[in-house]
Formats: structure tokens, C-alpha cells, sequence
């Protein structure tokens, strides 16, 4: 997920939408399948049930074994299995190791919380613009997200540096509390959309409602519900508070290891940069992100709403939570490798995508690795009536595989847990998690631009036949 967002930052496929026209007469008419299923399985629901109950879960328990077991993912598990009377040990462990409410940490999350939001607000921003939604709406949005991160980390540098008015550790010394207040926030933005997606959409054409209360509470029924013309959730909750807090959460545990150890690890420090190179790549490219998957496809329900609260910000940091616990010194030899992986990832990732927004800015007219873009040029129709023009890339990178840019994003998330060295598996969550989530976005995307492009996409799929690596899969 953003269950998110990188956080997850992942486009859609190589669509690029040119023009508008208005005309019954259509190549090829919208279809169901063209953004979030409306008709699910029973198989499904279950799923959904599963991922309402389970994520929690996960997430407390990953607390509680870094926490209390050093990261050490099975001793949780060990200690209740091997007990006499397993009952009486897991009580005793919840009693001792779940996080418990605090004020402080409260007030905490909240201010930050309401911080990204006049930030979000009322600093300067361009406005962009996403893809055309199934009911035929361009939305306008806010792009300010970088100017955001430089002014929260300069005040949170400032306040434990110079002002003395916290410690650069804070988020570290109340990492239990602020989960609450997260879990707290997720779980009431997931039912305040729910019942504002009944009650006052934002535009109740996008809406899709699947008649089960379980999928719709899981996947979210509105597509981009705001608060007036440019206070979108999804875009405020997948960029902030979440992906502005990721690298400020790395720097509080950076903190908390000198403090344990007397220094900073070099692991420590590549980690560190590793996430910022990703998190200010976001940033920088904010208005690209107006066309990935995450807001072109996904409603926004709990999937988004809690997850962009809590599960990206606990999870996507696992590995400075066991850097803390663990401390690895890399050798030089480790060191460059890793680097050299996590930044060759971030080459391919940056020069695939690099490639689709050319074709975009022209039209299809340029240059692709030395020869003339190969693209196909499609039309689809929106509910709304209207015929639209757009193209899919089928050379260069994405003439490798229909979602190359995959390979890279996968190559840094690999590095990033390299960091860890090899004693726990814990800190690979996120390669495992990213390749199970990328994967079947790969899936939603084909289901989606099945049946969005129609003809066009079996096309399409004949001329790049490979979905992630090349002549592999």
C-alpha cells in the first residue's frame, strides 16, 4: 500500500494524453474496469477484511519487536510459543510492550499535522494538473511540496540545534505515542471519507460504489475528495505528512544512534541518503506525480487514508529503527556497492520516467535513444461524452518492458535495506513488500488500461510484450 506511497512513487503506464475533442463518434467506449473495480468477488471482500484487520496488526507487531526484541522479528512470536500457558505470555507481553497514549506525543502529531497543512495551503505553489478522471475532470493541483520540506526540516534543525527547544531524538523518544496519535488520525480520515463520499462529494460522478461496506471502506469510494478548489487528500496525505516526515523521522534515529553510540554509522549515513535522494526526487518531480497511479487510479479509503498515517511513516522506516537497535559498521568495499546499487536504481528510475515525460512535452515527436519515439497513438472516451487523444511509448526503456521503471524503483528499495546488513530480516521488509506491491500494481494498471484503450492496448501489449524484465516476466 501507501499501504503507500513510497511511498511509493510508481507511474501508470506510458499514457500521455494530448487533446480533447467532442464527438459520439469513438474508437472504443469507456469501460467498467476503468478505474477502481466496481463489481467484486467474494474472494475479494475477504481479502479486503483481511488487510483492515491485518495491517494494524503488522504494524504493532514490527513496533514491538524492534521495541522490545532488538528488530528481531520472530522473538515476539518465540517467547509467546514457547511459554507454558501461551495466553498468559501474550497478555504479559502486550501489558509490557504495547505503546501506551501520551499527551505530549499528541500534541506532537497534531501540530505537525496542522504545520503541513497551512503549509500545504498557503505557501507559493504552481498549479498542475493531473490525468483526466473517468468522469472527464482535469483537477487543478497545489505543487508546493518541496518548499514544505525545506521549511520543516529547517525548523525542526533549528528548534533541536539552536533553539534547544527539543531534542533532534523527539521523534525517536516518543515513537510509541506518536503511533497512537497516528492510528488515532488514520482510522478517523478513513470513516470521515466514507461518510463524506455519501453525504458531500467532492464530484460525485468519480465516485464508485461496489456494494460492499468492506471493499468501499478498504479502497475508498470518492476519487479525489477536497476541501474547496486545490485541498486534495489524496495528494496532501501521500506527499504530507507522511513523505515530508520520512527523512525527518531517518534524522531523528540518526540522532538516537550518536546518542547510544558516540557516533553516527556510515549504514546510518547511506541510509540517510539514500531515503533523501528519493524523498527530495519526489519533491522535485511533485508535478509528475500528478500522473502515477497513485492519483490517477487509486480512490482514497482506508488504503490511502491510514496508510499514508501510519503504515508509510512506521514501515518505510524500518531500516533507521533497526540501525538504532543494531548498529552496522559497512565496510568500505560494502559501502560502495551499496551505493553503487541504490544509485544505479535511481538512474534507471529517473532516466525511464525522463523518457515518458519527452514524449509527453512533444507530442510524440522526439528522440529516443538516438531514433524517432515509437508510439502509439490512441483515443478513449470519458463518461462525460468526450473523446481523448493520447499516446503510449512502446521504445526505449519502455520498449524493454511496460513498466521498466520498476526495475529501478526496486534496485533502491533493495539498497536501503542492504544498509542492515544480513543478521535480521525484519529491515527487508520493504524490498519484500515493494516487490508484492509492485507487482500487482502492474496487474491493476493492465486491468485499468485494458479497459481504457481497448484495441489500442492489445496493440500495445504485441509490440512490448514483457511486463517487468525483460524476457523473464
Amino acid at each position: 500500500m501507501a499501504v503507500q506511497q513510497r511511498k511509493t512513487v510508481v507511474t501508470e503506464t506510458t499514457k500521455t494524453e494530448t487533446t480533447t475533442t467532442t464527438t459520439k463518434n469513438v474508437d472504443h467506449q469507456v469501460g467498467k474496469t476503468w478505474g477502481r473495480d466496481r463489481d467484486v468477488s467474494f474472494g475479494t471482500i475477504l481479502i479486503s477484511l483481511g488487510i483492515l484487520v491485518m495491517s494494524p496488526i503488522w504494524v504493532l507487531y514490527t513496533y514491538i519487536s524492534c521495541n522490545g526484541y532488538e528488530c528481531a522479528m520472530s522473538a515476539p512470536a518465540l517467547e509467546v510459543y514457547n511459554a507454558p500457558d501461551a495466553l498468559v505470555a501474550l497478555k504479559a507481553l502486550l501489558a509490557r510492550e504495547l505503546p501506551t497514549f501520551s499527551p505530549y506525543a499528541a500534541r506532537l502529531f497534531f501540530t505537525w499535522l496542522t504545520l503541513q497543512a497551512v503549509l500545504y495551503a498557503f505557501l507559493p505553489a504552481q498549479i498542475g494538473y493531473g490525468q483526466r478522471t473517468p468522469a472527464g475532470h482535469l483537477l487543478p493541483y497545489k505543487v508546493n511540496g518541496l518548499l514544505a520540506w525545506v521549511i520543516s526540516h529547517t525548523i525542526y534543525a533549528a528548534g533541536g540545534l539552536y533553539f534547544g527547544w527539543w531534542k533532534l531524538s523527539i521523534i525517536h523518544d516518543n515513537w510509541g505515542g506518536l503511533l497512537i496519535a497516528a492510528n488515532a488520525y488514520g482510522y478517523f480520515l478513513t470513516f470521515f471519507c466514507y461518510i463524506k463520499a455519501h453525504l458531500f462529494p467532492s464530484h460525485a460522478a468519480d465516485r464508485k460504489f461496489s456494494g460492499s461496506f468492506i471493499y468501499d471502506l478498504l479502497m475508498g469510494i470518492e476519487f479525489n475528495p477536497r476541501f474547496g478548489k486545490y485541498f486534495d487528500f489524496k495528494l496532501f496525505h501521500n506527499g504530507r505528512p507522511g513523505i515530508v516526515a520520512w527523512t525527518m523521522i531517518n534524522l531523528s534515529f540518526a540522532a538516537a544512534q550518536y546518542q547510544k553510540i558516540g557516533y553516527v554509522t556510515n549504514s546510518m549515513i547511506l541510509l540517510n541518503l539514500l531515503h533523501a535522494t528519493y524523498v527530495l526526487d519526489f519533491f522535485y518531480n511533485e508535478d509528475w506525480y500528478l500522473r502515477t497511479i497513485d492519483i490517477a487510479h487509486d480512490h482514497f479509503g482506508f488504503y490511502l487514508a491510514w496508510g499514508d498515517s501510519v503504515w508509510l511513516p512506521w514501515l518505510y522506516t524500518l531500516q533507521s529503527h533497526y540501525l538504532v537497535r543494531n548498529p552496522v559498521d559497512l565496510t568500505p568495499i560494502q559501502f560502495g556497492f551499496i551505493f553503487a546499487v541504490g544509485y544505479t536504481g535511481y538512474f534507471i528510475f529517473r532516466s525511464v520516467n525522463h523518457q515518458k515525460d519527452i514524449v509527453r512535452s512533444t507530442n510524440g515527436e522526439c528522440m529516443i535513444w538516438g531514433k524517432p519515439a515509437k508510439v502509439i497513438r490512441t483515443s478513449f472516451v470519458t463518461s462525460d461524452g468526450k473523446t481523448h487523444k493520447s499516446l503510449l511509448l512502446c521504445s526505449g526503456y519502455w520498449g524493454l518492458s511496460r513498466h521498466f521503471n520498476y526495475v529501478g524503483d526496486l534496485l533502491i528499495s533493495l539498497a536501503m535495506c542492504m544498509t542492515c546488513g544480513t543478521k535480521h530480516l525484519l529491515p527487508y521488509f520493504y524490498i519484500i513488500y515493494m516487490t508484492i506491491l509492485l507487482l500487482h500494481r502492474i496487474q491493476r494498471d493492465h486491468t485499468r488500461c485494458k479497459g481504457k484503450y481497448g484495441k489500442y492496448w492489445e496493440e500495445y501489449m504485441k509490440a512490448v510484450p514483457y511486463k517487468l524484465i525483460p524476457y523473464v516476466y
